[in-house]
C-alpha cells in the first residue's frame, strides 16, 4: 500500500489511472470525508470493497463523470433536475437506474436505484477524465467511525487497498442523501 499526496498523484496520474482501470481499490479524498473507491463497472474490484468494509448489504454510491452521465443512465424527474443543478456539492442523489449495465451488480446489489455524487473537489475532475463512475463509500468498516484523517485509518483497511491519496484532515461529515426515485423527495442529513 502506497500513500501519495495530491501532487504526487497528479505527477504520476497516468500510472494511477491505469491502476484504477485495471481494478485497483484506493482511498480518496472528497469534499466531505475520505472514501474507498474503484471502477464501479468492475465487479471484482467492487466485491473487494465489500470485503474490506465488511458490508454485505446496502448499496454503494458512485462519483459520476458528468451530469450528462446521470441523464443517460438514470430516470430524472423535474425535481431531480433541480437537485442536479446544485452539483457539484455535498449531496448523494438517489435516482432510479434506467441502465442497469451502468455499474457492476455489486455496486447497488442489483437494486433499481443508484446513489450518485459529483463532489465539489478535484476528485470529480479525475472521474471525468476516467469517463467511468467510481465507487465512493466511506473509508471505514461498516458501522465504525468514518475517516477524516490518516490517524483515523483502520489498519485492516489500509493493508487491503492498493494506494491512498491523502490531502490532510477533513472537517466534513458524510454527504446529505436525497432520495429522488419516488413521488415525495426525502432528504436525509447524516
Amino acid at each position: 500500500m502506497e500513500i501519495v499526496t495530491k501532487e504526487e498523484f497528479v505527477a504520476g496520474k497516468v500510472k494511477y489511472l491505469r491502476l484504477i482501470s485495471q481494478g485497483a481499490v484506493f482511498m480518496h479524498p472528497t469534499d466531505t470525508i475520505y472514501g474507498i473507491g474503484c471502477d464501479a463497472t468492475n465487479e471484482k474490484a467492487v466485491q473487494r470493497i465489500r470485503s474490506i468494509k465488511q458490508r454485505t448489504s446496502m448499496p454503494f454510491s458512485v462519483i459520476v463523470p458528468s451530469k450528462r452521465w446521470v441523464f443517460d443512465n438514470c430516470e430524472v424527474s423535474l425535481e431531480g433536475e433541480k437537485w442536479i443543478d446544485r452539483l457539484p456539492g455535498p449531496y448523494t442523489l438517489i435516482f432510479r437506474l434506467k441502465a442497469s449495465s451502468a455499474v457492476a451488480p455489486a455496486v447497488n446489489l442489483s437494486s433499481s436505484t443508484l446513489g450518485i455524487r459529483i463532489p465539489r473537489h478535484w476528485i470529480s475532475e479525475l472521474v471525468a477524465e476516467l469517463s467511468i463512475p467510481i465507487v465512493s463509500t466511506s473509508a471505514n468498516i461498516t458501522g465504525e467511525p468514518y475517516m477524516t484523517s490518516i490517524d483515523d485509518l483502520e489498519e485492516s483497511i489500509s493493508q487491503k487497498v492498493d494506494f491512498i491519496i491523502y490531502e490532510g484532515e477533513k472537517q466534513g461529515k458524510p454527504s446529505t442523501i436525497v432520495k429522488l426515485f419516488e413521488k415525495e423527495v426525502e432528504v436525509v442529513e447524516r
